[in-house]
């Protein structure tokens, strides 16, 4: 497993004085009181936005805002395995900008976790790229991030370049999964096509002789029973079927067209609960 996240080194700088947000946050909830702003007028993020985005004193030691908390820091992103052993950590100074000229570092939003998530975002494949360079004999095949890596150029590069099998990204709730095919829900389960209220079932996956992986789902109202040979069949207990098939519906998806939806593994299994529930162990460490 790599496990890989974001942090910082607190610098001692007058920024990082719980006076100094304070006094700002608490003059932006006067303003707002006084002028009689509803709550679409937020004080934290409007503090962030006139807040300066590094340290006076030194241009490396840069704003962060992590569980409500504004503070000056040493941005570096760490990687870990599934023990909780530090394999690396990168520090995002001149050098490693100047390193990766791919990166380019935007002017900040007035949202500090939608800040938060870009620069984690545009950090987490040059930061393994190097790693990986580093230890040429190390190869994991399964990836572990939290949301702020759920996006379609992130997946791609995991699995095609640096050839993870699998990738433990919860989904960003600001941007849902669509299918052109079929209906999914928020966890990329596809919904019965005569009924919104029922998730066709999954019977694990498989892959074809070529080595392409494809997760199979059937019809939710079918169960395996025995005929008079002792053999297993399916049998369906559907009163409205949507096909003529006596197996009825069966759905094959294949996770290389759609690495977010599928990064090869399922979202809201027993399997993915268990797996992902490392990285918060290991981050506590």
């Amino acid at each position: 497993m790599t496990i890989f996240d974001t942090s910082g080194i607190e610098a001692f700088v007058t920024e990082n004085n719980s006076k100094y947000a304070n006094k700002i946050v608490k003059q932006l909830k006067s303003f707002k009181k006084t002028h009689g702003l509803d709550d679409s007028y937020d004080p934290y993020k409007a503090a962030y936005g006139s807040m300066p985005s590094h340290a006076a004193c030194n241009p490396e030691i840069k704003q962060l805002y992590i569980n409500g908390h504004f503070c000056y820091v040493y941005k570096f992103g760490m990687v870990t395995n599934g023990l909780g052993i530090v394999r690396d950590v990168s520090f995002y100074n001149k050098d490693f900008l100047n390193f990766h000229p791919e990166i380019i570092v935007d002017k900040k939003s007035d949202s500090p976790d939608e800040d938060k998530s870009l620069q984690d975002a545009k950090a987490v494949i040059p930061v393994l790229q190097d790693f990986f360079i580093k230890h040429p004999n190390i190869k994991p095949n399964i990836f572990i991030g939290d949301a702020a890596f759920d996006a379609t150029n992130i997946y791609s590069d995991l699995f095609t370049e640096l050839k993870f099998d699998k990738a433990y990204i919860p989904l960003n709730q600001r941007s849902s999964l669509k299918h052109p095919d079929y209906t999914v829900n928020e966890a990329g389960i596809p919904y019965c096509p005569h009924d919104s209220t029922l998730l066709m079932r999954s019977e694990g996956s498989s892959r074809l002789k070529s080595g392409i992986k494809r997760f199979k789902f059937v019809c939710p109202k079918i169960k395996w029973t025995k005929d008079d040979n002792g053999k297993r069949k399916r049998r369906h207990f559907c009163e409205n079927p949507c096909t003529s098939s006596p197996c009825r519906r069966m759905l094959y998806i294949y996770p290389e067209k759609d690495f977010r939806a599928y990064p090869g593994t399922l979202r809201d299994t027993e399997e993915w609960d268990k797996i992902y529930k490392i990285r918060s162990v290991e981050s506590s460490l």
